[in-house]
């Protein structure tokens, strides 16, 4: 039996807020935008190429949700998107104004930086030797 994760949610504020930071300045896909109720969307993005595995990005819906935006990993680095060419994207997001907050640095598994959205979520951008 073939599995895999199909999204992993992420609470913002706002999901247009969300999808112009993650189509608009990180470039990625959005696979789809559906209403469920009035105030309730589907809304899934994923990184170019990527064919599994998405982001659902859902809006939070009471304090408590609202409290956890941006600290659901305890402010820790929370997702992690890989890369063939490191340097052409993080060109593309020091352009863009993505909030870069470490030095690019070399690992045993490859080079790595860390960079924020907009709502404090902490991300790895890698690039595997």
């Amino acid at each position: 039996m073939t599995q895999f994760i199909s999204a992993i949610r992420l609470i913002v504020p706002d999901y247009d807020q969300a999808i112009a930071f993650y189509v608009g300045l990180m470039g990625f896909e959005l696979i789809e935008d559906s209403e469920i109720s009035e105030d309730k969307r589907w809304v899934l993005v994923a990184p170019p190429g990527s064919t599994e595995t998405r982001l659902l990005l859902a809006k939070a819906s009471n304090e408590a949700q609202e409290e956890i935006i941006g600290e659901q990993a305890a402010d820790r680095v929370f997702l992690f998107l890989e890369t063939y060419d490191f340097d052409s994207d993080i060109a593309l997001m020091e352009r863009a104004g993505i909030d870069i907050i470490e030095e690019t640095r070399i690992e045993s598994y490859g080079k790595v930086v860390v960079f924020r959205d907009p709502f404090g979520n902490k991300w790895d951008l890698i690039e595997r030797h």
